[in-house]
C-alpha cells in the first residue's frame, strides 16, 4: 500500500479515503501478483505491463475504470448492481456497498483477456 499513501492522503473526506483504501488493499490482498502503481495521478493495477483496472475519486464517487471492454462485457452487472456507467468506467457512490464479487470478475477478465498483450491499452 505504500505506494499509494501520498494518493490515499490527499483524500480529504475521511470515509472516501477509508471507502478507497479498503478496495486497493483488498486487489492488493486477492491478486498479489498485480503491480500496483500511480500513473495520471490515479492508482492502478497492471499484468505484465499491460493496464487492467484504474480508480479515481470524486466528491460523490469511487469511479472505477476496466477499459472499454470491461465495461461492454459486464454491463449488465454493472446495472444490476445499482452504478452508473459510462463508455470507460462505472461508479461506485460513496453511499453504495462496493460488489467486490463483481471487481474480482472484472479484474479476472481483464487478466486472461490481456494474458498475451504486449500494450498498456487495447488496442
Amino acid at each position: 500500500m505504500d505506494v499509494f499513501a501520498d494518493f490515499l492522503e490527499k483524500i480529504e473526506h475521511p470515509q472516501h479515503r477509508d471507502r478507497t483504501e479498503e478496495v486497493l488493499a483488498w486487489i492488493i490482498q486477492k491478486f498479489p501478483n498485480l503491480v500496483p502503481k500511480i500513473a495520471w495521478n490515479q492508482p492502478m493495477f497492471t499484468d505484465h505491463g499491460t493496464f487492467i483496472i484504474g480508480f479515481s475519486v470524486s466528491k460523490n464517487h469511487l469511479a472505477v475504470g476496466p477499459e472499454r471492454a470491461g465495461i461492454v462485457h459486464f454491463s449488465d452487472e454493472i446495472e444490476q448492481a445499482g452504478y452508473e456507467q459510462t463508455k470507460q468506467l462505472f461508479r461506485i457512490p460513496w453511499s453504495s456497498p462496493v460488489h467486490f464479487s463483481l471487481l474480482e470478475k472484472m479484474i479476472e477478465f481483464n487478466m486472461l483477456d490481456k494474458a498475451n498483450c504486449s500494450t498498456f491499452w487495447r488496442k
